[in-house]
């Protein structure tokens, strides 16, 4: 598999591609598409929402509940693509949480915010 400039693991796109019901030769894509939107706005995210650093290439944003909508809206993406995509990047959060041993925190995080995973990498 060729390298990725998205910090989501494949056992994770492959769970959110199934999950939301998309081909799954797809999402990657999406994944792409959506991380050089994020890269391209990265400075404006940083500068309004707060961040958290992961345990790898992702920093996290934590922006408002809903804030996918606007972002699906903005790529084009059907409400299928976008829930795909907010599906990764919420299980890569949850997943990296798991190896901080911030499980809880994470989690109550996603209950009230949508999480963005950007990768650290310029």
């Amino acid at each position: 598999m060729a390298e990725s400039s998205y910090p989501i693991e494949g056992q994770i796109v492959l769970l959110a591609g199934t999950r939301a019901s998309i081909p799954l030769d797809q999402l990657p894509e999406l994944l792409e598409q959506t991380q050089t939107y994020l890269q391209a706005n990265r400075e404006t995210y940083h500068r309004e929402y707060e961040r958290i650093s992961g345990p790898r290439e992702a920093d996290y944003v934590c922006a408002e509940a809903g804030h996918w909508d606007s972002i699906g809206t903005e790529l084009g993406l059907s409400d299928r693509e976008q829930d795909a995509v907010r599906r990764a990047h919420a299980a890569q959060f949850e997943r990296d949480g798991r190896r901080l041993d911030r499980s809880e925190e994470f989690e109550t995080t996603l209950e009230i915010r949508d999480v963005l995973a950007v990768n650290s990498a310029p």
